[in-house]
């Protein structure tokens, strides 16, 4: 795991010199601080930030082919390294360190852009190809590791983070208002965008091609696909057994590393799976990290407490109070790079930071699941939206209604009023891809209303159901339900929110590198074969996946209903009748007003509502975060 960023100069464009590269990398020191690497090779400039973890004497970057006509720098893993190694010096290949990242190199030479295809990994690639003075930028499949570029007077400017891009100095940091509605629709940037105008993230499971001429072209090289679902006569039994098998397997090589590998313990299903299967392949000598919090809404170490107690593990916590959220919640904005609309970043900001000191580098996490096997409530709420859509008349709705959010303190299910305008039709095909995400985006769009009358200007034609349907372009009419739901939600909340703002940068706040078994490509590919009633049996979520771990997880925590990782909100900011100073500060009308993005009154009134605990809705604490958190966005990085 590590941070890279470069320079690529086409045409007449001015070449990169070292000491910008030294400015690029050393704005993401953070995320690998055991060592930096550079290379400057005519139009090309490559950086690297190492944090070891395999290969710890041989492997800084860049590393280059035999004939160093081939240089790369990479950020991430690539797990299936052994096997690909092997298959590579058995074709004459010379390997002159032990490192996952050299295959790389070997395999380019042998498969050119489709080298690609043969990792199972997590990725940020950046491969300098001198013979044909051509520059490769690559993701991996599912958007673990970030890529942002910019091309500026003829140069690609490229890193792992924004402040890298801004570090070189051609690039003014200033707020995309298309980007900011995005964030308060569907909780992040289209596919495509980053929060910062001219500033685009190279998509998950593409590559980009860039020549001499400044040409350059971006392909797909892999996509989530429900093509070929299994029918009736497949057996349950025998996907649960081909389920059991793969996740071991990706547990085992994700546990591949010359460091300690702890888990991250939530004491939901997907995090104890991951910890039991590694505990079962390391002779129960794993160590688990969990969150605990203050308010019992939240906290979950009674589970985590029971699955430590019957695998017999380590385990240590991070507690975690609303005074520490409002403490640490302008440093994860700052990381992050993105406004936000939930305070669950830093939470795990906090964690990754106890993990540190600990003396621990890796975690793997059950992050994935949910996507994978259909275990939000997203998913529940879209097949009782079908259903009572077809069914307007039954008597089974309000039941149905009921079974949804029991570990909510104000479910929007608790009243017959409020259950009918959350699930209220608004004339939407239920065929349509979007549809399972109609709620969502209305109860985000509550924060539209405190955009200043100059930014409602600027995206008053944002249609949102349509922007995200051409937004994934490979998102198809004829699968299942299930699987066009889940495809936007990988496309989404996913790559967009949960693998940067709860992943990749508060892990890497603080140098850590989490690894996500539940994403490897093997196990996505399978599970977009399986019928949906494997994944989704009535209201019954990951029924596969629940029994295929049973026999590594106690019955209650396979049994419990799913509780998703919250943290409290606005709430944070209000403790004791005292207002947090980031809050007295950042949201002050004087503040507000000079930065532009939002109407100052409404946002005084928001405040003072979330002040004397009124906003206890989904959509007031979306609000109030995402307001928050652009206005601490804007401080970090704009200024004034």
């Amino acid at each position: 795991m590590c941070g890279i960023a470069g320079i690529f100069a086409t045409g007449a464009a001015r070449p990169p010199e070292q000491r910008e590269l030294e400015a690029m990398i050393g704005a993401v020191r953070h995320r690998g601080p055991d060592g930096f690497g550079y290379l400057v090779d005519g139009p090309a400039g490559l950086a690297h930030a190492r944090l070891s973890i395999i290969d710890l004497a041989t492997g800084d970057q860049p590393i280059f082919n035999e004939d160093r006509s081939v240089a790369v720098v990479f950020n991430g893993e690539i797990f299936n390294y052994v096997e690909l190694r092997a298959a590579l010096q058995a074709r004459g290949h010379r390997f002159s360190t032990t490192s996952d990242t050299e295959v790389i190199v070997h395999l380019y030479e042998e498969r050119g852009e489709r080298f690609v295809d043969e990792l199972n990994g997590q990725f940020a690639i950046a491969l300098w190809d001198a013979p044909r003075r051509r520059l490769v930028l690559a993701r991996d499949r599912v958007g673990i590791r970030p890529l942002y570029y910019v091309w500026k007077g003829g140069r690609l400017v490229f890193g792992s983070e924004v402040k890298s891009i801004l570090a070189e100095g051609s690039t003014t940091a200033r707020l995309d208002p298309r980007a900011l509605v995005e964030v308060f629709s569907y909780w992040s940037p289209l596919p495509g965008r980053s929060a910062f105008q001219d500033v685009a993230s190279l998509k998950p499971g593409h590559l980009m091609v860039v020549e001499a001429d400044g040409s350059a072209r971006t392909s797909c090289y892999w996509d989530w696909n429900f093509d070929a679902v299994d029918d009736a006569t497949v057996p349950l039994q025998t996907r649960v057994d081909e389920l059991r098998a793969l996740l071991e397997d990706a547990v085992r090589l994700q546990l591949r590393a010359d460091v300690p590998v702890g888990t991250y313990l939530s004491g939901g299903l997907d995090s104890s799976a991951v910890t039991a299967v590694a505990s079962r392949l390391l002779g129960g000598t794993v160590r688990a990290f969990s969150l605990t919090f203050e308010d019992a809404e939240f906290d979950e170490s009674g589970f985590q407490t029971e699955l430590a107690d019957a695998l017999r593990i380590d385990r240590t916590q991070q507690r975690c109070g609303k005074l520490d959220i409002a403490a640490a919640f302008a440093t994860a904005v700052r990381h992050v790079e993105t406004p936000i609309v939930r305070t669950a970043a830093v939470p795990l900001m906090l964690l990754s930071r106890h993990v540190r000191e600990s003396g621990y580098k890796v975690v793997l996490t059950g992050e994935g699941a949910d996507e994978v096997f259909a275990g939000y409530d997203l998913f529940r709420e879209a097949r009782i939206r079908r259903w009572v859509g077809a069914h307007p008349q039954s008597a089974w709705r309000g039941r149905l209604f009921e079974r949804l959010y029991p570990y909510l303190a104000n479910s929007p299910t608790r009243g017959r009023a409020l259950t009918q305008q959350f699930f209220a039709g608004d004339g939407s095909d239920p065929r349509r891809g979007a549809y399972a995400h109609i709620p969502r985006i209305r109860a985000t769009q509550r924060a539209l209303q405190f955009l200043s009358a100059e930014f409602r200007a600027e995206t008053a034609s944002f249609d949102a159901l349509a922007e995200l349907e051409t937004a994934l372009p490979g998102l198809k009419a004829d699968w299942p339900a299930l699987g066009r739901d889940q495809y936007v939600e990988a496309h989404t909340l996913m790559s967009g929110y949960l693998l940067v703002a709860q992943g990749d940068r508060v892990a890497m706040a603080s140098s850590i590198e989490g690894r996500f078994p539940f994403l490897d490509h093997r196990v996505i590919e399978f599970a977009c074969r399986l019928r949906p009633s494997a994944k989704l049996f009535g209201l019954r979520e990951k029924h596969i996946l629940k029994r295929a771990v049973a026999p590594w997880v106690p019955a209650s925590i396979v049994d419990r209903t799913k509780q998703p990782y919250r943290a409290p909100d606005s709430q944070s900011f209000f403790v004791g009748g005292r207002t947090a100073d980031i809050v007295a500060d950042l949201l002050s009308p004087e503040r507000i007003r000079r930065a532009g993005y939002f109407d100052a009154d409404a946002v005084g009134r928001l405040v003072d509502k979330c002040r004397a605990g009124r906003a206890i809705g989904f959509g007031d604490n979306m609000a109030f975060v995402g307001i928050l958190s652009t206005m601490a966005l804007h401080d970090a990085f704009i200024g004034t």
